[in-house]
Order: C-alpha cells, then structure tokens, then sequence
C-alpha cells in the first residue's frame, strides 16, 4: 500500500533527475566568502556600503544553509555509501550541520554590530569569519571527494553497489 507513495528511485538513486544539495550549498559558499571578501575590502578602504552587502549575503546564506543541509541529509540518506566512503560522509555531515550553526551565529553577530556599529566592523569578527572561510573551505574540499573520488549518486556507483562490485 505504502509502496505507491514512495517515489521510484532513478539511476542516480534519487527520487528526482540529479542532487540538489550542491546546486544549493554553492549558492551558500559564494554568499559566505563573497561576504568575509565585503567585509575586509570594506575594512581597509573605509566603504561602509559593502557592510551592507555582507550583511545581506550573511543573511541569505543563513537560509540557504538551511535547504542544502536539508537535501544534504535526503542525499546522503540515499547515498549507496560504502565502506571506503563513510568516513568522509560523516565527517562532511557533522562539519555541515555545525556550519549552519557556525553561518546562523556569524549571521546573528553581524546583524548586531549591523545596528551597533553600521559604519565599522571590528577586527575580531574578520578573525572569526577568517576561520568560517578556512573550514568552509574544507568543507568544499570533502564534498569535492565525495563527488570526484567515491562518486556518490554517479550512474555507475550507483550500479556498482547494486551488483556488489563495492
């Protein structure tokens, strides 16, 4: 009876044509680091106006960080992970959740010194989006791996699983 409602799984091992986390997460990463890139440039050439606009790529990160973690989780729930792969899952699972944590409080922080101090943006919360960079950066770096070395959700892993070839 159920069975009828569950959608059918394609050759990607999806329900729908191909993944939407990366499609989404890439819209997040650019936001993040074009963000820190406003707000240093801002820094050292006194142009109060790029303020503005990392305020508004924090903030719309924060919600798209929220989709991709979201389809991040079906995907990777559908993902046929082998052994080889789950350590690298796992770890990119833990360090994304933990950065929509890390996004959202970057985002609340910046949101106060938005009202506080529109005109400045202290050298502590560069600090602080310097290492938001660096493990975004990361980040990047695992999801590359899970793509491009173990393949996940390609057509042939997918069929390589399935025969027991993985």
């Amino acid at each position: 009876m159920f069975e009828k409602l569950i959608p059918q799984l394609n050759e990607h091992n999806l329900p729908y044509p191909d993944t939407i986390h990366p499609i989404v997460v890439h819209f997040v990463i650019a936001m993040v680091l074009f963000a820190f890139v406003c707000d240093v440039v801002g820094y050292f050439t006194k142009n109060t106006r790029l303020f503005e606009v990392s305020w508004w790529n924090m903030f719309f990160a924060t919600i798209s960080v929220f989709i991709a973690v979201i389809f991040g989780q079906i995907e990777a729930g559908l993902a046929l992970a082998y052994d080889a792969v789950e350590p690298t899952l796992n770890l990119h699972t833990l360090i994304g959740w933990s950065l929509s944590g890390f996004i959202a409080a970057m985002t609340g922080w910046r949101y106060v010194i938005r009202i506080r101090y529109p005109k400045r943006v202290p050298v502590t919360y560069l600090g602080i989006g310097l290492i938001l960079t660096m493990l975004l950066c990361f980040q990047v770096y695992l999801g590359d791996k899970l793509v491009w070395v173990y393949g996940l959700h390609t057509s042939q892993v997918v069929e390589a699983v399935k025969e027991g070839a993985l």
